[in-house]
């Protein structure tokens, strides 16, 4: 083994610690909830067509992007309560704080909205800072951030209003919505608070279902530390056809960049028996570099794609 790779493993061994004291306490949290922990496959079929997500192909497959459309067919068959750690495989995702292979957190609840599962990660997030010693206070890059419960939450109208200068649901211009969501909006959350930003234009809303308005809202909301984003919640869409719309759209779009997409025809057929319910995806790479206050992603991780 090169003498740089034994320097590098052990000068983050205490960072692997905790990040593994982190799992055993995500377990517990779900457990002591009773949720249910469970597996899907990291190779499939079809990933959910996305024009900004890329997936690794293996051999007519892919890697997946996330558990999402397997973890649905099981509540489509009567899973109430649902939760998984598990790896992901996106491409063209490396830097700071991504990684084309990651780990991912992700959890469902039957009968429950968005909202519902914001709690559950606030709630998660402070049950942590308590195992590992933080109390209500993470201190991360040299900011105390206070975890106490209740998070602040934003609308996106308001923040874009407040932040931006624009109302991204009168006018939608999709570039400028992502860069002055990273450029101008996000540095405007308070730094020693999380922030939750809720209710994204319907066009941003990917599987969320969409709550009827002049404009529709989509109920999608996603969760920032530390300037990080954390997590990414739904009130899941339940609606086969529209659904299956929706998928279109992505799919032309992919078709028309030349980039390979599949159709997810087992999903949507479980869409129709989808009940009320809602899930999230939380970066479980972010979270342990939270908690071990390093803007790398590459030191909480043993082996980042750039080391192999």
């Amino acid at each position: 083994m090169p003498p740089d790779e034994l320097k590098r493993l052990s000068r983050i061994k205490s960072k692997l610690e905790y990040r593994s004291s982190i799992l055993e306490g995500i377990r517990a949290f779900f457990r002591q909830r009773d949720f249910i922990e469970v597996e899907t496959p990291l190779r499939v079929p079809a990933v959910a067509p996305e024009q900004f997500i890329s997936p690794f192909t293996s051999e007519g497959w892919f890697l997946s992007t996330s558990p999402e459309l397997q973890m649905k067919r099981l509540l489509s068959a009567g899973y109430d309560r649902i939760f998984q750690i598990c790896h992901c495989f996106r491409k063209d995702e490396r830097g700071q704080n991504h990684n084309p292979e990651f780990t991912m957190l992700e959890w469902y609840r039957a009968r429950g909205d968005y909202l519902q599962v914001i709690r559950d990660a606030q709630e998660m997030v402070l049950d942590l800072a308590g195992k590992t010693g933080c109390g209500q206070v993470l201190k991360y890059q040299g900011q105390e951030i206070d975890l106490s419960l209740p998070w602040p939450q934003i609308t996106v109208r308001e923040a874009f209003l407040r932040w931006a200068g624009w109302d991204p649901f009168k006018t939608f211009d999709g570039q400028r919505f992502d860069d002055d969501l990273v450029a101008r909006v996000i540095p405007g959350f308070l730094s020693e608070r999380p922030t939750v930003i809720l209710d994204y234009p319907p066009e941003c809303a990917s599987l969320a279902r969409l709550r009827p308005g002049s404009p529709p809202v989509a109920e999608r909301a996603e969760i920032f530390i530390g300037g990080l984003e954390i997590a990414n919640a739904y009130s899941e869409l339940t609606e086969p056809s529209e659904q299956a719309q929706r998928f279109k759209l992505e799919a032309e779009q992919l078709r028309r960049a030349g980039k390979p997409s599949a159709w997810p025809q087992k999903f949507l057929e479980a869409v129709e028996y989808l009940p009320e319910s809602s899930g999230i995806a939380l970066g479980v790479d972010r979270l342990v570099m939270l908690f071990c206050d390093t803007r790398q992603i590459d030191d909480v991780m043993a082996f980042p794609a750039d080391l192999l």
